[in-house]
């Protein structure tokens, strides 16, 4: 994977877990423009992560390992959660199975 498409997926993940997260808060505080905002960096999601001319089934494959990574963190450093250790494993066999789908095609 080029440094490029690590970029955008990094950028797609920081997007779509912080368009959520805004539109969460947005829920729980009953406020409409945290929910416009998050629907826009949504949006913005969308459009980032496809800059990656990839199939389509590769492409988001392999951000689906990248965005769990990312809401992880999230969840663990700006929300201050517990995370606990089956998550971690989940999200090592996450991260396995993008490292599949990047670098050994089967058929």
């Amino acid at each position: 994977m080029t440094f490029v498409a690590w970029v955008v997926f990094v950028l797609a993940a920081v997007l779509e877990v912080g368009g959520d997260a805004i539109i969460r808060m947005g829920l729980r505080k009953s406020a409409i423009a945290y929910i416009v905002v998050g629907f826009l960096a949504l949006g913005c999601y969308g459009l980032v992560v496809n800059m990656v001319k990839w199939d389509f089934s590769k492409l988001l494959g392999v951000y689906v390992a990248i965005f769990a990574l990312v809401s992880v963190l999230a969840g663990r450093f700006v929300f201050a959660e517990t995370i606990p250790l089956s998550t971690w494993v989940g999200l090592g066999v996450i991260m396995i199975g993008g490292v599949i789908i990047q670098i050994a095609p089967l058929g």
